[in-house]
């Protein structure tokens, strides 16, 4: 085993099969495995590090999947991806449903990708209030933060390669994240992809710590989780949505990333709560965290026809407001939820965002 300390980063190198699975603590590594691409198998090399995060004593987790072989790629061929508001990008954008992951298949489209897990999230640090009660300190990993965190990745990422910009693609609060970032740093980011936005918010929240003081923490049980991704399908719908095991295979990983959790009864998973806070300061009261005006890169809104964690009327509020956009695409889904990437109409979300980032600009 060799250990690399490359710009405050730690990434440790190991033999293919050594790599600990995804829950685990302990090394991180290098693996290789095959995805199917346009022209067949194609060998994926994965990697998986560290990068400092700007609040003290925190570490971000962060993996990389690219092509085996492929030693530089452009700002149009290097994606960063992150998360939500309450579960892990390790454990939705690189679990591998009947064989293959998102990440997988932008791997294995020519593609140089990269997810984070968020402080306090997956296999990041948790910081050490989460090992309090929740209600003994206040609430975890705000946007702020969590946008100073996706800066520091992008950062890592952009001198790894020695890049200029890269695609930011965020998932539901990850969005916020995202467009946040690209309109702070707009010569940073090549393209954007919200998957799922969030903007303001009509009625009550999707997610809430319920009632009483907002902690730092919050708990989500499996049947909890359940519960919430059926939210909003037709009951005719709900028995083939999420393909046989896909739901446990999901459960199983996300879970397990939290072993303190999981030793509750029922298990558990705990989530930061610094989403929850920003909901009701700023989406609730009409006051977005990020301009709409300031994204001056191409853009991409996509979402599931069902989704009620960030209904339609988000996206369509808010894609005429990107009046700086060179050019701007809204795509809805048929038959999918807010959790659409793990669903039987996946590989229309696949495609969709695939095509949005390969393509030429209309003009």
């Amino acid at each position: 085993m060799r250990v690399v300390e490359r710009l405050g980063v730690a990434i440790v190198a190991m033999m293919a099969g050594m790599l600990m699975p995804s829950g685990a603590s302990g090394p991180l590594g290098v693996a290789v495995a095959h995805a199917a691409g346009p022209g067949g198998s194609v060998p994926i090399v994965m990697q998986e590090m560290t990068v400092p995060s700007p609040q003290a004593g925190l570490q971000i987790y962060v993996r990389n999947k690219r092509p085996q072989g492929g030693e530089h790629f452009g700002p149009a061929r290097t994606l960063v991806f992150v998360h939500g508001a309450t579960y892990p990008a390790s454990t939705a954008f690189d679990l591998a449903l009947n064989g293959q992951s998102w990440m997988d298949y932008l791997a294995a489209h020519g593609y140089d990708v990269y997810l984070l897990d968020l402080p306090g999230y997956g296999r990041s640090t948790r910081p050490a209030q989460m090992d309090q009660p929740a209600d003994a300190n206040p609430p975890l990993e705000t946007t702020e933060q969590a946008v100073a965190d996706l800066g520091a990745v992008v950062e890592f990422v952009r001198k790894r390669q020695g890049l200029t910009s890269v695609d930011v693609m965020g998932w539901s609060w990850g969005t916020t994240i995202a467009a946040g970032f690209a309109a702070q740093h707009p010569d940073q980011v090549h393209r954007l992809v919200l998957y799922a936005p969030l903007w303001i918010i009509q009625g009550a929240p999707a997610i809430s710590a319920g009632p009483g003081k907002l902690g730092a923490y919050r708990t989500v049980t499996r049947d909890a989780a359940f519960k919430r991704w059926m939210n909003g399908v037709p009951e005719s719908k709900r028995a083939d949505l999420i393909p046989p095991g896909w739901f446990e295979e999901w459960a199983d990983a996300t879970f397990a990333t939290d072993p303190v959790g999981a030793k509750q009864s029922p298990p558990v998973l705990r989530a930061p709560n610094g989403v929850l806070f920003d909901v009701d300061r700023f989406w609730r009261a009409g006051k977005p965290t990020w301009d709409p005006a300031n994204i001056r890169n191409p853009v991409l809104l996509v979402q599931g026809e069902w989704d009620h964690d960030t209904p339609p009327y988000m996206s369509q509020t808010l894609f005429p407001l990107l009046v700086n956009a060179p050019w701007k695409q809204y795509t809805m889904i048929g038959e999918g939820t807010h959790t659409v990437v793990m669903e039987k109409n996946r590989m229309q979300l696949f495609q969709v965002v695939q095509q949005f980032l390969d393509g030429a600009a209309p003009r």
